[in-house]
């Protein structure tokens, strides 16, 4: 039955976000916490460790659940799902692309696309944002968090910082800050 979950869950993620990994965060961790798979703080830690970790972050997230749920035929299921809706959408699309993606309709749908994919990374943002900053869901601010969240804002978006060095970097600090 887990392994079913799993696959629907999974798929449903892969069939129903456009714009990549950010984008599907909302969904991912809606679906992860919903059926009890991670709490939201293991969520959060999964997303670093996406991050840090070769391939899509979608792909990262449904091989981890996938595997703590229900080991390793659970890791290949979830991954398996959350990537077929895409190679299924892209094998279909590829074959009609070069004729209509200058098609108005088309232009106007992927005009209608990127402010939602937009809207669903900055609600994640808030979210994970909301998790992150608070101390121990008390709803006390940990103002070191909120500092190191600034600087890597700052570091990355302003000086263009490669995100990995900085990544690296804030856990060598967590090292010294968080013990």
């Amino acid at each position: 039955m887990i392994i079913l979950e799993l696959f629907l869950s999974f798929f449903k993620i892969g069939l129903f976000t456009v714009g990549g990994g950010y984008a599907m965060l909302a969904l991912i961790q809606r679906e992860i916490v919903e059926h009890g798979w991670l709490t939201l703080e293991e969520f959060v830690d999964i997303v670093a460790i996406a991050e840090m970790t070769p391939g899509p972050i979608a792909v990262n997230a449904a091989t981890f659940v996938g595997f703590r749920s229900a080991s390793f035929l659970g890791g290949v299921v979830a991954t398996g799902a959350v990537v077929l809706p895409s190679l299924i959408g892209i094998l279909l699309i590829s074959r009609v692309w070069e004729r209509y993606k200058d098609s108005p309709p088309v232009v106007a749908v992927f005009k209608g696309i990127r402010p939602a994919v937009a809207g669903l990374i900055i609600s994640v943002a808030l979210t994970l944002g909301a998790t992150v900053l608070t101390a121990h869901g008390a709803g006390n601010i940990n103002f070191t968090g909120l500092i190191m969240a600034a600087v890597v804002f700052l570091a990355v978006y302003i000086k263009k910082i490669d995100p990995f060095k900085m990544i690296i970097l804030c856990g060598i600090a967590g090292i010294f800050l968080f013990r």
